[in-house]
């Protein structure tokens, strides 16, 4: 794999390109969808086209190129070459292709996001062949063929539409990531209503400021579920929600922990197996920017906001990113560990699109113990698996080496997002993992339900980058003036239109929170808010949240770089960083959590210090160290530095209930001002 060895102190913007820590091989490059959409393109009469011949090793960036500058174009050939089902074609691909927001996509056309999913061109397979896995941390495996998945989905949509739901009525789930919740949400898609999850560790507070802002008309809730060993009964939770939803006129229990949950006391109720009716399996036929999902922002800052997708853009947008980008073909075995609540769901359901097995996983990634993904992955024969980068940091603690104990030969690809991918962790995977893998660090967000850059199975894998920005997404970086940052890191944009954009935000007539969300700080450009920069390799390095970078002394450094350097020291099992005003200043302050049994010490502290001004620079030094029993992390495992900073501020968190853990906030509300120096 011609490994590049941790330790050589490189800072991630400062780096001269290195060599490639992975590239495949011709033969496996040639075969990929990738090479043959190139071909497909090179075939346009367009002087812009890239050669028929194929795509050689760093020809993508020519191919990017065409693809932003001929946007209808592409997004037709896109469409072509995954087979999309529609009734009726679209009159053009694109209008208004200057504006954004407000260009439009495939107007006239007539499509059903579920039956692409069911029916779609690249799922042609036989009905026996299993379409849905669903695994939990107990060890118990279901499947659905594609014949049984259709007809469950056909009878929870006749019983659906027999309690009234039809096109732009909304159906929520507050469900684990299992068969139901797949089938609950085609069935909902089935009918053109409109899908929300959150998943089950969601407090009450959680699911009351998403469901109640977009009213359901029915809830599939689950009994309970199970993590780390644990078996939690969510049933009074599931009362109170249901209690504070009056548009509510259905409540469908998924039975998780026990067989026959008591449903007293759980108004309108009625359990999973018997919620079904007679009638054919029909699919509404709607416009390509139908709604199809609700999703939610992390909400840490306020309430969460309520992020309208359509089907038809969510589903060419999947297609292109799953198909070209991810290298997903028939029969494949399709993997990400996910919640409901975090879009990376969304996304991994949509592979039925491609014809792969979806495998879904419920339960702790690391329970009983860290081979615990590592033997599904090689039982189920897993070509494409997901994960996030603090598995892979915990992975690496616990000292397990999964190429030690499996031998994945199916393993082609290895995504990772949720946030910054180290470098050191690149190694990591190739050293400990499998050598012969496309290691793809993929970032984009619920925002866009899908990704602004990703992999490509035809370019080299380079240590700390996104291989490349994402075919017909016009990704830039730009500085603080909104010119372009050639060789510095700045603010990731996107440019021009692309059809994954949201419709809106529920409840926000004009516009206006839309707007002002993602357009405000550069007129008619999608600002994102990550720090980035595009490499001399073309792929893309990303050092977290632009509204957490850290700006001591005017300089700015995003948290991902110090991140990498203190949680990959063997004492430290985490740690957050946050920008301390002061004397009209910023100073950074670091939070470690420490790994069991070590103890907190001055000179711990000071060899934290130490390596952080060995391996970066003075200035990435933090003022202050102090140990934290937590660090507090969003529903979907994302650090939340901006709680933490209100907090060390005197500034209330105001929706707490949005985190994982509320209750490691509890420390940095108790920290006394003189601490912090």
């Amino acid at each position: 794999a011609g490994l590049n060895r941790p330790g050589t102190g490189a800072l991630p913007f400062a780096r001269p390109m290195s060599l490639p820590i992975w590239k495949p091989d011709a033969r496996r490059a040639a075969a990929t969808h990738m090479a043959a959409f190139t071909q497909l393109v090179g075939r346009e009469k367009n002087q812009d086209a890239p050669r028929v011949n194929g795509m050689r090793t760093g020809d993508y960036d020519l191919l990017w190129r065409w693809s932003i500058r001929n946007p209808a174009r592409f997004w037709e050939l896109v469409w072509q070459y995954c087979e999309v089902r529609a009734s009726r074609p679209a009159d053009q691909a694109l209008s208004n292709p200057m504006l954004m927001p407000g260009a439009k996509w495939f107007e006239g056309a007539k499509l059903n996001f579920a039956d692409n999913l069911l029916n779609g061109g690249l799922l042609r397979q036989s009905g026996t062949r299993q379409a849905l896995v669903a695994l939990d941390e107990s060890g118990r495996r279901r499947a659905l063929t594609a014949d049984e998945l259709r007809e469950s989905v056909r009878a929870v949509a006749a019983a659906l539409k027999a309690d009234g739901v039809g096109p732009g009525d909304r159906v929520a789930g507050f469900l684990p990531n299992t068969l139901e919740t797949v089938v609950a949400m085609l069935a909902t898609a089935s009918l053109g209503a409109i899908w929300s999850s959150c998943s089950p560790d969601f407090g009450l507070d959680g699911v009351l400021e998403r469901f109640g802002q977009i009213g359901p008309k029915v809830l599939f809730a689950c009994d309970g579920y199970r993590y780390a060993g644990k078996a939690v009964d969510t049933r009074e939770r599931v009362a109170q929600v249901c209690a504070k939803l009056p548009e509510l006129k259905r409540l469908v229990i998924v039975p998780f922990l026990e067989d026959r949950p008591e449903l007293a006391g759980l108004r309108g109720a009625v359990r999973f197996p018997q919620y079904a009716a007679a009638g054919a399996l029909e699919f509404a036929q709607l416009p390509f920017d139908h709604p199809l999902y609700i999703l939610y922002s992390s909400g840490t800052t306020g309430a969460p906001k309520c992020i309208v997708h359509g089907a038809g853009g969510t589903l060419l947008q999947h297609l292109k990113e799953l198909v070209l980008h991810t290298d997903v073909r028939a029969g494949d075995k399709l993997f990400f560990y996910t919640t409901c609540g975090w879009m990376m769901w969304n996304w991994l359901v949509s592979g039925l699109a491609a014809g792969a097995t979806v495998v879904l996983y419920d339960g702790a990634p690391m329970h009983p113990g860290p081979e615990a993904l590592w033997q599904l992955a090689a039982s189920e024969g897993f070509t494409q698996m997901g994960v996030s980068p603090r598995y892979l940091a915990a992975l690496e603690k616990s000292g397990y080496a999964p190429h030690k104990h499996h031998k994945l030969p199916s393993l082609r690809t290895l995504l990772s997002t949720g946030s910054p991918l180290a470098p050191e962790q690149f190694d990591f995977v190739y050293r400990e993992i499998k050598a012969d893998v496309q290691l793809a660090s993929i970032s984009g967000g619920t925002d866009i339900i899908s990704c602004f850059a990703l992999g490509d199975p035809q370019l080299p894998v380079y240590r700390g980058e996104l291989q490349c920005r994402g075919l017909g997404m016009a990704v830039d970086v730009l500085d603080g003036a909104g010119k372009p940052a050639r060789t510095t890191p700045g603010e990731l944009v996107c440019t021009r239109p692309f059809p994954s954009m949201p419709l809106g935000f529920w409840n926000d007539p004009g516009g206006k929170r839309f707007r002002a969300a993602y357009f405000e700080r550069f007129p008619g450009i999608w600002h994102h808010g990550d720090y980035a920069q595009i490499m001399p390799t073309g792929g893309l390095v990303i050092s977290g949240r632009s509204d957490a970078t850290l700006n001591p002394g005017g300089v700015r450094i995003g948290t991902a770089e110090i991140y990498r350097i203190v949680d990959a020291l063997p004492e430290v099992q985490e740690s957050v960083a946050v920008a301390h005003r002061h004397d009209n200043d910023e100073r950074i302050v670091l939070f470690v959590r420490l790994r069991d049994g070590v103890a907190w010490s001055e000179d711990l502290k000071q060899a934290i210090r130490g390596a952080i001004r060995a391996r970066l620079t003075p200035r990435h030094v933090p003022a202050q160290v102090l140990p934290c029993p937590e660090v507090p992390r969003t529903i979907s495992g994302k650090i939340t530095e901006l709680a933490v900073r209100e907090l060390i501020h005197g500034r209330p968190v105001k929706n707490a209930d949005a985190l994982a853990n509320p209750r490691s906030l509890e420390y940095f509300k108790s920290l006394r001002p003189e601490a912090l120096f």
